[in-house]
């Protein structure tokens, strides 16, 4: 499953499909100034994401940031996301694990 941060007006995102169906979890123009009631409905949408799963970041960074967030809350620090390679409009998946220990030598 491909989860859309925020539907963007006129961008096509059509590439992404090449990683699963897509779902949009936010409306467009939809600004987030309460975090609480917007945390708790992405929180509700990604309570299963999984290892299987990306997000695609685009529209208000304050809503990417949330959706990464419980994402990661879902998944136990880990997510992919899909970045946009404007050369070569295709997207790269890129692997985030937050609980990743740096190891010191």
């Amino acid at each position: 499953m491909v989860y859309v941060v925020q539907e963007v007006q006129g961008r096509n995102i059509i590439a992404g499909q090449q990683y699963g169906s897509m779902t949009v979890l936010l409306p467009p123009g939809d600004v987030v100034l309460s975090s609480g009631p917007t945390m708790r409905k992405l929180q509700a949408v990604l309570r299963h994401f999984n290892d299987d799963d990306y997000l695609l970041l685009m529209g208000d960074p304050v809503a990417i940031g949330m959706a990464c967030a419980a994402a990661s809350e879902a998944n136990q620090g880990r997510f992919k996301v899909l970045k946009w390679d404007r050369q070569n409009h295709v997207y790269y998946p890129v692997a985030v694990d937050l609980n990743r220990k740096a190891i010191t030598s």
